[in-house]
């Protein structure tokens, strides 16, 4: 790491020393990494830095190396910082605080408080209800919290699948039928009344739990924008297994609601925005399903339930 880099972390964490440790994850398409840095002299035994690098040659696992698909990444580190900046949350929908954050011509560097520390230690593959059920705890107080708010300096529309982001995705489809109707479930979703700021990749690798599971905090905020909260949830529930998603889906989304309305302030007309967030459910899960079929259309989450949901979407929109 740069003298400067740790010029910078010793400065704003007021620590005399510092050393680096282990490398946590590498950046998605080579971009850089995140590692975790210890500290001496100070009251945090640790940070985390997330530290981009735009590489001169992009190295993506499912071969989309395009100019538009780099100045998409970087769009995201830029929006990431800003948010990070410029926005905070609560303690229903617990974030990483931000120390510094700094641009170094192509470098960015985001030093953010270690969650580790304040007990969001534990990582999961695959989840309980319960562990679910924090998640959407989580996504429930966070789309409450910013209900209504304008997503000023984030994506305009969230995700990192939303479809004027995507349009090389959208060309390779096969399914025509829902190639031709992507224009309108992407327009129904944008004018839906009840907006909020979405997180944008809700899954489950972006969370953090505590040693309990039912405590939980989410990191990764590159895509994180205005749209409607279904996005993320649909997103969350994909994680689950295929055979489970009839049985599991129904109850969840129950849940989510019941959480919603306990995180939205009295004066929200909470039947209303219910009633239009799950006529919607359906279409934040074709969107997606739409993404992955250009994108991928071998992947695991294309499945019996997701194709079951698109046909229904298709057939409303020709009613």
């Amino acid at each position: 790491m740069k003298q400067e880099y740790q010029d910078l972390i010793l400065q704003e964490c007021g620590a005399k020393a510092l050393r680096v440790g282990d490398k946590i994850q590498t950046l998605w398409s080579g971009y850089g990494q995140i590692v975790r840095v210890h500290l001496d002299g100070c009251d945090r035994p640790s940070v985390v830095v997330k530290h981009v690098m735009f590489p001169k040659e992009a190295e993506h696992p499912g071969g989309w190396n395009t100019d538009l698909s780099h100045m998409r990444k970087v769009r995201s580190y830029q929006v990431e910082t800003h948010w990070y900046q410029n926005y905070s949350t609560n303690d229903g929908c617990r974030m990483p605080a931000c120390l510094a954050a700094c641009s170094y011509g192509d470098e960015k560097l985001i030093v953010l408080e270690d969650l580790d520390v304040v007990g969001f230690d534990q990582r999961r593959t695959s989840v309980r209800d319960a562990e679910m059920r924090a998640c959407l705890s989580w996504l429930a107080h966070f789309h409450g919290l910013f209900l209504g708010v304008v997503p000023e300096g984030l994506w305009p529309v969230g995700t990192y699948w939303h479809l004027e982001t995507r349009p090389d995705e959208l060309n390779t489809m096969d399914d025509a039928q829902l190639k031709a109707a992507a224009g309108e479930i992407d327009r129904i979703l944008n004018e839906c009344s009840f907006k909020t700021i979405v997180h944008g990749d809700a899954k489950l690798a972006n969370f953090c739990f505590s040693g309990s599971g039912q405590g939980v905090a989410a990191v990764d905020f590159q895509y994180v924008g205005g749209g409607c909260g279904m996005k993320d949830v649909v997103y969350l529930l994909e994680e689950i297994e295929e055979k489970q998603l009839e049985k599991r889906v129904p109850g969840l989304l129950d849940y989510y609601f019941t959480e919603l309305r306990a995180s939205v302030t009295k004066q929200v007309d909470f039947a209303a925005l219910e009633k239009e967030w799950r006529e919607m459910f359906a279409f934040a899960w074709t969107d997606f399903h739409r993404f992955l079929l250009g994108w991928m259309p071998g992947h695991r989450k294309i499945n019996r339930y997701t194709k079951q949901l698109t046909k229904e979407v298709l057939r409303k929109l020709k009613r």
